[in-house]
């Protein structure tokens, strides 16, 4: 039986591959353990991007779409104390948590040259609603060879090649698994270890120049309120990143516009034993207007890239009243009022059909297209792309089908773009992270610290 406090690591020997990498070997040439530390322990200031990752995902922080409260779990205010006292115990100054959970620091300025612009780094510390964030049991697979990778608890859950193709780059990396039923918890958690390890790395380094630099970490990013209660002014910065993307070398510097439309149905609802020529039922008017949906087009099922989409996502359903809940998504932001009449023509052709039926619709906004933003701000987008390239990489650029933080953020006045981070199969117990590319993530905010302040004059 693995004691409760390790993470197993399967593989061959550690190479030492970037700066603060490592692991503790135990007797065994294949097998390395990696001691976790309790939530209540003193932070470990002498640590790699690895074992701070491995600490951070056994805490439970999965968030709850349902809860009335902020942050929407309390278990999330584990890890946020414990990174707080972390950023403190390395050196960072003016760290905080407030009521609603956000952490803030500063890595203070090493630079000679006054007003350098002050940029932050930003990650999530909640999991999905949709899969188990508890008891997960990360387990590292070292020096990783294309094989398939079982999952202990759970041997029918399988990391296979053949369906992740991200894996055939991965060839003599390490492998971050759960343990086959929960979620691992990359996202954001890879996030938020690579910025604690690249501020580590700053702060022992004085000799590199570098402006102000801003921490922040926050809540419920999973159930859309990351940025809820998030005090752009008190955080202080004129630009940042999140650190919440996929493969190495990506940049997302674009996304969706989204807005939600609610379509309620209104019938009449009467004893069904004597219901003849009076009931109308607002259940069947409300899958007639979903059959009405464009059934080649203009779905997530058959839409990529660019395309945008309209998704019945929720039904509340009764006779006398029914609610459709529609995300309606387009890269341009005008696309999306072309949808939206589309679905309002679809419910008044539809009630027309049901005498005395009728209809209301609701359309709320969600997030815009950041990159709306960043068009005034080319060198938030240049810098990452000059900080992907000086650490060794190849800028993967491609449009997020989604949204984050820096969505909001960036309409908020705090132009926000996402870099890679290394999550793969996000929202999965099949979600995977590769070592070396979190270690380049920390590498890639380091560079973006130096290149802020080399190119300010």
């Amino acid at each position: 039986m693995m004691p409760a406090d390790v993470a197993l690591e399967w593989g061959g020997a550690c190479k030492n591959i970037s700066p603060g990498h490592g692991c503790r070997l135990s007797a065994r040439a294949d097998v390395c353990y990696a001691r976790r530390s309790a939530v209540t322990a003193p932070p470990i200031l002498s640590t790699t991007v690895l074992d701070r990752f491995l600490r951070y995902v056994v805490i439970d922080t999965q968030s709850d779409e349902k809860s009335e409260t902020y942050p929407s779990t309390s278990t999330q205010f584990d890890l946020l104390r414990l990174l707080a006292a972390e950023l403190t115990g390395i050196g960072l100054t003016d760290v905080s948590i407030d009521e609603y959970g956000y952490v803030f620091g500063t890595i203070p300025s090493t630079s000679p040259k006054p007003d350098v612009p002050v940029i932050g780094f930003i990650a999530h510390v909640d999991t999905s609603p949709e899969m188990s964030g508890k008891n997960v049991r990360p387990i590292v697979h070292r020096n990783y060879q294309g094989e398939d990778l079982v999952l202990p608890d759970d041997p029918s859950t399988v990391l296979r090649l053949a369906d992740n193709p991200a894996l055939a780059e991965q060839i003599g990396h390490d492998i971050v698994t759960a343990s086959g039923t929960t979620l691992l918890g990359a996202d954001n958690k890879s996030g938020v270890a690579e910025i604690v390890a690249a501020a580590e790395y700053l702060i022992a380094h004085p000799e590199i120049p570098h402006g102000p630099v801003r921490v922040g970490f926050t809540p419920d990013e999973e159930v859309g309120a990351g940025t809820k209660y998030f005090d752009v002014t008190r955080f202080g910065a004129a630009y940042a990143y999140t650190m919440d993307g996929g493969r190495r070398g990506e940049l997302e510097t674009e996304s969706f516009s989204a807005d939600a439309m609610t379509i309620t149905f209104r019938g009449l609802n009467t004893h069904p034993g004597y219901a003849k020529g009076r009931m109308v039922n607002a259940i069947k008017i409300a899958a007639d207007f979903i059959d009405r949906l464009p059934k080649g087009e203009l779905s997530p099922e058959t839409t990529e890239e660019y395309d945008g989409y309209v998704h019945p996502y929720v039904v509340s359903a009764s006779v006398e009243t029914t609610s459709v809940k529609l995300l309606i998504r387009d890269f341009q932001t005008a696309g999306l009022q072309a949808k939206e009449l589309l679905l309002e023509r679809l419910a008044v052709d539809t009630v027309r059909d049901w005498p005395g039926a009728s209809f209301e619709s609701k359309v709320e906004e969600s997030y815009r297209n950041m990159k709306e933003v960043f068009a005034s701000h080319p060198d938030v987008v240049e810098h990452a792309r000059e900080a992907i390239r000086r650490s060794g990489l190849t800028v993967r650029e491609r449009p997020i089908r989604g949204g984050t933080d820096g969505c909001r953020l960036s309409f908020m006045g705090l132009p926000t773009p996402n870099i890679f981070a290394g999550e793969q199969n996000f929202h999965s117990r099949l979600e995977w992270v590769s070592v070396q590319d979190m270690e380049k993530a920390v590498e890639v905010i380091v560079h973006l610290a130096q290149i802020w302040e080399e190119r300010h004059s």
